[in-house]
C-alpha cells in the first residue's frame, strides 16, 4: 500500500477515484455511487505524492497549476467534490474536544498572516481584485456582483438571483429618501447605484480597488448620478479618521473577510462612530459554522492574502464592544454554492479569453479555487451571514415583516 493509500483508502467511499502512479501502478479506491463523481488522475512524476502529504490542499493545488496532477476523467470539481463530500462537515459521529495544541497552530497560523495595516490591505485588495476587469466581465453577471446571489427561488438565473441578493439587502437597511448610506467595499458599484434608484438616497462607496473605482466612477457618470453616487479610493479607516460625517446607513457586502482578525474591533468601531444615532448597518460576510479557524496555504499564497474566513462567535464578539445592537441575523446556506457553481460553468465556458489574458496555469489555478469554494459551501463548513446592526432599539420595526414587504416590492 502507497503512502497516499492510506490517506486516501479511509476516506474515499461513496464515488471512485482511480489514481494512476508515475511508474504506472494504478489504485482504486471508493465505489460508484449515484450523486457522487468518478474521476481518474494521473500523476507525472513521484514528487507530486510527497507535495500533497506535505500540504494536501497547496500541494495538489500547484501540482495541477503545474500539470504534474493530470484528470483523465472528470474535471477539477469533480476531483474536489469527491473528496470534500466523503468528508462533509455535518456528519455524523461522536463529538471530541478539540485537542489545545490544533487551537494553538490554528490562531498563529492566521493571525501573523492577518496583520492589515493601510498599506498591507491595499496591496491584498490589488492582488485580487485588479487582476483586470476583463477577467471579471467573462464570469460574472451583467452587474459584476463578485458575492453571494440570493437564490429566493430554486431555479433562479445567476442575474435574477443577484438582483434578489441586492433587493433583500436594500430591504434589511430599512431606507428613506434622502438618506446617506455608505457602501464600504464597494466593488464595481452596482449596489450603490441600485439603492439609489430605488429609494433616492445618497450614496459614497469606498473600495482599495484602483480596477473598481475606474469602473464604479464611470457607471456613475453614465448613469447621471454622479453627484449623488460618489466612488472614492479609501480604507474604512482613513475615512472615519478623517471626520467625514455620519451615515443613516452602512451596508459593507463581502468585504470583512478581508479585515482579518486583529483589526475586528477597530472595524466595528470605525462603523459605529461612522453611524448616526438611529443608523442601521448592515454585513453580509462569509462565515463558519463552527469555531474560529485559519486561513489555507493555497488561498493565503495565490487568492486572498490576509484573507480570513470569521467564525459568527468572533465576529459577534467584536461588535459588542461599541453599542452596536443585533437586530436581525441570517444564514445562508447554500447560496454561495449555487452562486459559484455558475462562476465555474462560465469560467469553464470562457477559457480561450482567460488563457489569452494569463495563461494555461492561471486559468488552472482559478478553477481549482472556484472548485474548492463550492465544495466548501456544500460540504464544508463554510455559509454567509448577513447580520444587522443598529444604534437604537427604536429604530426598526418590531417584527421582521418589514423586511419581506419590502423585498417583495423590490423584486418584479
Amino acid at each position: 500500500m502507497t503512502v497516499i493509500a492510506k490517506f486516501l483508502g479511509p476516506l474515499i467511499k461513496s464515488g471512485q477515484m482511480t489514481l494512476i502512479h508515475a511508474d504506472g501502478v494504478t489504485e482504486l479506491f471508493g465505489q460508484p455511487e449515484a450523486g457522487f463523481p468518478n474521476v481518474t488522475l494521473r500523476l507525472k512524476d513521484k514528487k507530486v505524492v510527497r507535495d500533497i502529504m506535505l500540504d494536501l490542499r497547496l500541494g495538489a493545488a500547484e501540482a495541477f497549476m503545474d500539470g504534474r496532477l493530470i484528470i483523465e476523467d472528470g474535471d477539477v470539481m469533480d476531483m474536489i467534490q469527491l473528496i470534500r463530500s466523503n468528508r462533509p462537515w455535518e456528519r455524523d459521529g461522536k463529538l471530541k474536544e478539540v485537542a489545545i495544541w490544533k487551537r494553538f497552530f490554528d490562531f498563529f497560523a492566521s493571525t501573523f498572516d492577518q496583520i492589515n495595516g493601510l498599506g498591507r490591505s491595499k496591496e491584498n485588495v490589488a492582488h485580487h481584485y485588479d487582476l483586470g476587469n476583463d477577467l471579471y466581465r467573462l464570469f460574472l453577471d451583467e452587474d459584476l456582483q463578485y458575492t453571494c446571489a440570493y437564490f429566493a427561488d430554486d431555479d433562479m438565473t445567476l442575474e435574477q438571483a443577484q438582483a434578489a441578493k441586492k433587493a433583500h439587502i436594500a430591504a434589511k437597511l430599512a431606507l428613506s429618501p434622502g438618506q446617506k448610506v455608505l457602501d464600504i467595499g464597494c466593488g464595481w458599484g452596482g449596489l450603490a447605484l441600485y439603492l439609489n434608484k430605488i429609494a433616492d438616497v445618497d450614496v459614497l462607496g469606498i473600495t482599495l480597488s484602483e480596477e473598481q473605482l475606474v469602473v464604479a466612477n464611470a457607471r456613475a457618470e453614465a448613469a447621471g448620478v454622479a453627484d449623488r453616487v460618489k466612488f472614492e479610493l479609501m480604507d474604512y479607516r482613513d475615512l472615519a479618521d478623517r471626520d467625514a460625517g455620519q451615515f443613516d446607513r452602512i451596508v459593507s457586502v463581502g468585504m470583512f473577510e478581508a479585515v482579518g482578525t486583529p483589526q475586528f474591533k477597530t472595524f466595528f468601531r470605525c462603523c459605529a462612530n461612522l453611524m448616526t444615532g438611529d443608523g442601521v448597518m448592515l454585513l453580509h460576510t462569509i462565515g463558519r459554522f463552527g469555531r474560529p479557524g485559519k486561513t489555507d496555504a493555497f488561498t493565503r499564497k495565490y487568492i486572498f492574502p490576509g484573507g480570513y474566513i470569521p467564525a459568527l462567535s468572533e465576529t459577534l464578539e467584536a461588535s459588542e464592544h461599541y453599542r452596536l445592537m443585533v437586530t436581525d441575523m441570517e444564514t445562508l446556506r447554500l447560496h454561495y454554492a449555487k452562486t459559484l457553481r455558475e462562476w465555474y460553468q462560465r469560467t469553464v465556458a470562457n477559457k480561450e479569453a482567460i488563457v489569452s489574458l494569463y495563461d494555461e496555469r492561471f486559468f488552472r489555478m482559478w478553477t481549482f479555487y472556484l472548485a474548492g469554494a463550492t465544495a466548501a459551501f456544500e460540504s464544508g463548513g463554510m455559509c454567509n451571514y448577513q447580520i444587522q446592526f443598529s444604534r437604537n432599539r427604536s429604530t426598526l420595526p418590531l417584527t421582521r415583516d418589514y423586511i419581506g414587504e419590502t423585498e417583495k416590492n423590490l423584486i418584479v
